[in-house]
């Protein structure tokens, strides 16, 4: 079973937001002819590596709601200029809006076991996936999404 991963999206505002960061780095890579990679750069390494490339995905939480993921396709112990460790979580650059969950902020990123991760917004018919993100928040404020 796939274990996940959990962080704060900083910086962004919405999963529009997100995607546009995303697009602006993909263009970016390509006219640097780098690999269309998207690659987060952690200072922890996860120890259940296994776990997570067994089909984990980093669940983004986007101004105090869990509301999107992305698949993980590698993590990468990286040592930077600095001479401090990391690791760069190379994802898919593809976000899949999942139902909305409040989360306390946090530092770092913690794990998220399959049975605790949220359901992709769209499974079994919901059709949530066409709504604005301003809607959305504003239903799973009211606890109708």
């Amino acid at each position: 079973m796939p274990l996940h991963i959990l962080k704060l999206c900083v910086g962004a505002d919405s999963i529009e937001d997100l995607q546009q960061w995303i697009d602006e780095t993909q263009a970016e890579r390509r006219r640097l002819g780098r690999p269309a990679e998207q690659i987060h750069t952690t200072r922890m390494t996860p120890r259940r590596r296994d776990e997570v490339l067994d089909g984990g995905s980093l669940y983004w939480v986007i101004r105090g709601v869990l509301q999107v993921r992305q698949p993980i396709r590698d993590l990468r112990p990286v040592k930077g200029d600095d001479g401090i460790e990391r690791c760069e979580i190379v994802l898919e650059p593809v976000l899949v809006p999942t139902e909305r969950r409040q989360k306390r902020p946090f530092q770092g990123w913690r794990y998220l076991t399959a049975a605790e991760a949220p359901r992709d917004i769209g499974q079994r018919g919901e059709g949530g996936d066409a709504l604005p993100s301003e809607m959305r928040r504003a239903l799973a404020e009211l606890g109708l999404l």
